[in-house]
Parts: structure tokens; C-alpha cells; sequence
């Protein structure tokens, strides 16, 4: 653990109040921004790419660039820094492959996973998990970073490299689809 050394101070020329601090250990404060924060990150990571091993390879590889930039990012927002590089590193994964390959097809009758009967919740979130997964990559990472994680508009914009108006229509288009396929698939599980 290291010993941080607060020194306040006023600003002759501006009267506004200077902390100085020292002896700050940049690696304690990303490692514990890690274990505070990998969580969340992998979340979002399985959202936008469907496959648990390639959700764990996207987070590390934000908190590796996230690490790399923490002298710039470390006293700002460094979550929102990760985040945006997990976008933009599943964007690049897909740009190289070109095809998504998911571990589970949603549309399949013959593979059918169900939660145990006293577990509603857990049944209705595989339920909505499946459908977004059938969605496009574009549509599902526009759902993810708007509704999931509660971005505005031009936020989810600029986070994507888009226009706003992208935005709102393939939000529009991916929400219809998932309220077919959750509709179908709520009436299909209750035959």
C-alpha cells in the first residue's frame, strides 16, 4: 500500500484552493480500478460479442490498453475509457473475421436450454439474452451502449463512430426485432 501526501495550498493569483498529491502508485490505483471494474467490463464485453471466451479476451485487452493510458486516463473517467476501447476492439475483431460465430443459435428448437422451474427471472434474462444475441453486430452494440448501459443518443454516436440519426434508426429496427422474438419465443415457452 502506498502513502499518499496531501498538500493543500492557495493560489495567490486565482484564490482557488491546489492539491498536490504525491507518491501516488499509478499500478495500486489500476489494479485496484481492475478489481473494481472487470466485472462490468466483462458484462459488457459477452453483450456485445456473444461468446464467453471472447468477452474474457476483450477485457483484457481494454485493461492492457486501459493500463497503457492510465497516465492520461487515470484521473478522468477510466472506465469510460475502457469501455470505449471494448467497443471499438470488438468493431476491429469483426472488421478481421468479417462473420460471427456464436456458441449457441437462438433460433434453434433442437438445443433448448430452460432454468429451473422456480427461477422466473433467470428463465425471462436467458430468454432476452438469446434474443439479443440474434440481433446484427450493429444492432446489438447500438442496444447494448444505449439501453443497457443507459447512453444518450449522441453518446452512443460518438462511442460508435456514427450519426445520431443511425443511431435512432437502427435502435428502432433492433427493438422491433426483439419484441417479435421475445413475443414468439414467451408464446412458444407457454404451449
Amino acid at each position: 500500500m502506498s502513502e499518499v501526501a496531501v498538500s493543500p495550498g492557495v493560489q495567490p493569483s486565482t484564490g482557488e484552493m491546489v492539491v498536490v498529491r504525491s507518491g501516488v502508485d499509478p499500478v495500486a490505483d489500476f489494479t485496484a480500478f481492475a478489481q473494481v471494474n472487470t466485472p462490468a467490463l466483462y458484462r459488457i464485453a459477452y453483450l456485445l460479442c456473444g461468446d464467453q471466451h471472447r468477452a474474457q479476451d476483450l477485457v483484457q485487452l481494454a485493461l492492457e490498453r486501459t493500463f497503457k493510458a492510465w497516465k492520461k486516463v487515470g484521473d478522468g473517467d477510466p472506465f469510460a475509457y475502457a469501455r470505449r476501447v471494448l467497443a471499438t476492439a470488438r468493431i476491429d475483431t469483426w472488421r478481421r473475421t468479417r462473420r460471427e460465430v456464436l456458441t449457441d443459435d437462438p433460433t434453434s428448437s433442437t438445443q433448448v436450454r430452460s432454468a429451473p422451474a422456480s427461477d422466473a427471472q433467470l428463465a425471462e434474462r436467458d430468454r432476452l439474452v438469446r434474443a439479443l444475441m440474434s440481433l446484427s453486430v450493429k444492432q446489438r452494440r447500438v442496444v447494448v451502449l444505449r439501453y443497457l448501459l443507459d447512453r444518450s443518443e449522441s453518446d452512443t454516436a460518438a462511442e460508435l463512430g456514427v450519426t445520431t440519426g443511425t443511431v435512432k434508426s437502427t435502435a428502432s429496427r433492433a427493438l422491433a426485432r426483439l419484441r417479435t422474438l421475445v413475443v414468439s419465443d414467451g408464446e412458444g415457452s407457454r404451449s
